[in-house]
């Protein structure tokens, strides 16, 4: 009886733990370890004993939607942290700026770029953007005979942005950051290699902490960066053109921890949540979790992109690194106005491909099964407008022949019809696609109406899916009501 008992004992331990190993998912183990750590903050930082693990994530599959209320009522983390922050160079801004840009740099190996990114900011910037931004430049190497170099050269090259109240150089002693030898070897990564992500964790924490309140938004480039003219004013219209959308992170770069924006208010649960796990992954791999569980499912990216690496030497160990964004357009980035419209097709739809993301400036688009003559995707505005340019493009890279091989562009005005089922009675067409693709200009000298539709007609019958990429319509004046 007694062997019995112990068996059974035995036997619903192991089972008692097989439940709880299914049940325990990773973002469970994530937000309880944030409840107890918030007992162990101390001096801005978690103590390294006391940092509860978290689960591999190579596949980054998250669920954040059951615990995104836990985290976000985390009260601990909207406050700043403790750090005594050195000015290198430049005083306290004056008063509030609408960006902030924000670089972290190191001593590297093989070549520095941190002169010719913070030029590129400079001279990228009209006179009257340069009064909205703020560059913040932390040296986050302990070596301090390169700070006070790199520091003289800054004051020499830049000294009337300085001046002017426009760039800050700042400095975090060693003495503040929490422990970087023996840490976990996750991913099989090397400890140098390690130690070399884990602390550029707290650097964007230090720097994300000291950026909080100096903006409404803030930018994190890295320091080898190449931006595209008139950057402040291309990302002040996309923040307009998501006004009233729920949003935490706005991509303009698809490489690295390169042109990611964020509400300045998020700054401060941002830089504990990066020196909560600054051992565990990669910055870029946190900065998905971190989106997640503040329940922006997906991606928000917007092209062409803004910023480009133009480093060849990475940070780490001077190692090679070639990386290029090939959506970046250095030239003045004009993004589209896209007035309010309703969207629809008679086209049949593939899964999700919606009429509306043809439509959008985000990085998807619209899929349609192969066309048939008289087919159309229509846009309907919601007031009339004047037009200066259009643009369509069709087929993807990887989806060369999902173009329009045989449609036209045509622009209407008379609406009838409810609401719902609006549409112009007259249209006038304006062109053909080549290859695909339809670029007019100067269309408010060749059209003499206020424009209340568009749509793009198949004049021939398809045997390829279509893809619109993007649809983008410039405006003029707003046509007299």
């Amino acid at each position: 009886m007694q062997f019995f008992t112990r068996h059974n004992l035995k036997y619903f331990d192991k089972m008692r733990c097989l439940r709880k190993r299914s049940a325990v998912s990773f973002l469970g183990i994530l937000v309880v370890c944030l409840l107890f750590m918030n007992l162990y903050i101390e001096d801005g930082y978690v103590l390294e004993g006391d940092k509860q693990l978290i689960r591999e994530t190579a596949t980054h599959q998250l669920n954040p939607e059951r615990y995104v209320h836990s985290f976000k009522d985390l009260s601990n983390f909207s406050g700043s942290i403790n750090i005594s922050y050195r000015y290198l160079a430049g005083t306290p801004l004056p008063r509030k700026r609408y960006l902030t840009i924000g670089l972290s740099s190191v001593k590297r190996k093989k070549g520095n770029y941190l002169l010719e990114t913070i030029k590129s900011i400079f001279e990228q910037s009209s006179y009257e953007e340069l009064k909205e931004i703020a560059v913040v430049v932390q040296l986050a190497d302990f070596d301090s005979a390169w700070c006070e170099g790199m520091v003289q050269d800054i004051s020499q090259k830049f000294a009337h942005h300085i001046i002017a109240g426009r760039l800050i150089v700042i400095h975090v002693p060693e003495d503040y950051y929490p422990v970087l030898d023996g840490l976990k070897r996750n991913y099989n990564d090397p400890e140098d290699r390690v130690k070399f992500r884990s602390k550029q964790n707290v650097d964007y924490a230090f720097l994300l902490n000291f950026c909080a309140n100096l903006s409404d938004y803030y930018v994190m480039l890295e320091d080898d960066v190449r931006c595209s003219k008139n950057f402040l004013t291309a990302v002040k219209k996309v923040i307009t053109s998501r006004e009233g959308s729920y949003w935490v992170t706005l991509e303009f770069s698809k490489l690295g921890y390169i042109g990611k924006l964020y509400h300045s208010h998020d700054l401060p649960r941002l830089a504990h949540f990066l020196l909560m796990f600054y051992q565990e992954m990669p910055c870029d791999w946190l900065l998905i979790h971190f989106r997640g569980l503040l329940a922006q499912k997906e991606v928000i990216r917007f092209k062409p992109s803004l910023f480009q690496h133009m480093g060849y030497y990475s940070s780490y160990k001077g190692a090679e690194n070639k990386l290029k964004d090939d959506d970046f357009e250095e030239e003045s980035f004009d993004i589209p106005d896209n007035p309010p419209a309703n969207l629809h097709t008679n086209m049949n739809v593939f899964e999700n491909y919606e009429a509306s993301k043809a439509y959008s400036s985000i990085d998807e688009y619209f899929w349609g099964k192969a066309p048939s003559t008289g087919d159309f995707y229509g846009i309907v505005f919601e007031k009339p407008i004047k037009i200066s340019k259009i643009k369509v493009v069709t087929g993807t890279e990887d989806r060369q022949n999902d173009i329009l091989h045989h449609g036209a562009l045509e622009v209407g005005e008379k609406i009838v019809g409810s609401k719902k089922g609006r549409q112009c009675t007259t249209y006038l067409r304006l062109g053909e696609f080549k290859n695909g693709n339809f670029e007019i200009t100067d269309v408010e000298h060749k059209v003499l109406f206020d424009i209340n539709c568009m749509r793009i007609l198949v004049t021939k019958s398809q045997k390829e899916w279509l893809i619109i990429r993007s649809i983008s319509v410039w405006t003029s004046q707003t046509p007299n009501q």
